[in-house]
């Protein structure tokens, strides 16, 4: 199973003016760098969650329906199915009836009667799946132990990005941005 970004967020967790105030940056010259650590703190704390901080549209492709009928997903929080495909031989798609699935959002699940759905017709990538990930559209949505881990690690690298370049250890997370997300991580099997 792969995991494709079709759309990502709308808006960050933080604005560029509260993470200033918070970095107590008071001149514009770093607006771009801290806009773009923020991104990438976000981003960050995503990969290292396995969470969607805010509202995002993937494309999950399988091969073939398990046989229970479940697929659990590897990242989240699930909110909806939003398109199910299955792929032909000749790499047509045609669209499977969002009716036929139960999303359990609770365990990042989607379900189907493994006899109830179409088999694909290419064995590589035949399924595609949309689905919509994400605590919510707005900051005050995401759970403020994440935001805060998001804050914390621009301030660490906007406090060390010159580290970098003598050989310093500035990749490596900080032990309390870690220890902020411990609690939301999910375990890859």
């Amino acid at each position: 199973m792969s995991a494709i970004l079709l759309a990502g967020p709308a808006v960050e967790p933080w604005t560029l003016a509260e993470l200033k105030t918070f970095l107590r940056v008071d001149h514009d010259d770093d607006d771009p760098v801290i806009a773009s650590l923020l991104a990438a703190a976000r981003s960050q704390i995503e990969a290292m969650t396995r969470r969607a901080l805010l509202a995002q549209s993937w494309r999950i492709t399988r091969d073939a329906w398990p046989r229970d009928g479940r697929i659990a997903l590897r990242i989240g929080p699930l909110q909806a199915l939003s398109a199910a495909r299955v792929f032909d031989a000749d790499g047509t798609a045609h669209e499977v009836d969002l009716a036929r699935f139960v999303i359990d959002a609770a365990s990042g699940t989607i379900a189907a009667p493994f006899g109830s759905l179409p088999q694909p017709g290419r064995s590589v990538a035949g399924i595609a799946l949309d689905v919509e990930l994400g605590y919510g559209t707005q900051a005050s949505d995401v759970p403020e132990l994440l935001r805060h881990a998001v804050r914390t690690l621009v301030a660490h690298w906007y406090d060390n990005r010159g580290m970098a370049a003598i050989g310093g250890s500035v990749a490596i997370l900080p032990g309390s941005v870690a220890a902020m997300i411990a609690s939301f991580r999910v375990a890859a099997l």
